[in-house]
């Protein structure tokens, strides 16, 4: 018998196999990064969707309040629900779960300005369209911007 022939069956087989898991390797890491990549937009979306349900539902609510001069009681409690009934929080606590650092900072900003609406938004004061309300909506908008472009900074390292 020729063991050459042996040998040398038993080497390509040995290559097969192993560039066969090799391959196997490199598709799951794929696999893995485009998930990761894909929860992490998802998560993305949702807390940024949430942040503005939660600003929309306490605008209305205080333009609401405003217009129909119910008691600032009423209006203060309509502000507070429409924050609690967007899931902003749910959303932000996901967020902080599973984002890095950076993003956690950012998203805390964001989250901060959102507070120090809601607080404007059921106490009535300032006015809405007084020229602070307005700065309090202009940072506001300003963190939505810089989530955004750190949100993207993470999609593109995760990809």
């Amino acid at each position: 018998m020729d063991w050459t022939t042996l040998a040398g069956t038993a080497l390509g087989a040995l290559v097969g196999v192993g560039s066969t898991l090799l391959a196997d390797r490199a598709r799951w890491r794929r696999d893995l990064s485009d998930r990761t990549r894909q929860e992490r937009e998802q998560i993305h979306v949702t807390v940024l969707t949430k942040y503005q349900l939660a600003y929309e539902g306490m605008h209305a609510a205080a333009v609401t309040g405003r217009d129909r001069a119910e008691g600032a009681r009423e209006t203060a409690a309509a502000v507070r629900e429409a924050f609690r009934a967007s899931g902003c929080d749910e959303a932000r606590e996901t967020a902080l779960i599973c984002a890095p650092q950076e993003m956690s900072d950012v998203l805390e900003k964001v989250y901060a300005t959102l507070w120090d609406l809601q607080d404007a938004f059921a106490a009535g004061d300032p006015p809405l369209d007084s020229p602070e309300s307005q700065e309090r909506r202009r940072r506001h908008a300003e963190a939505i911007w810089a989530a955004r472009a750190a949100m993207r900074r993470d999609l593109a390292r995760a990809a």
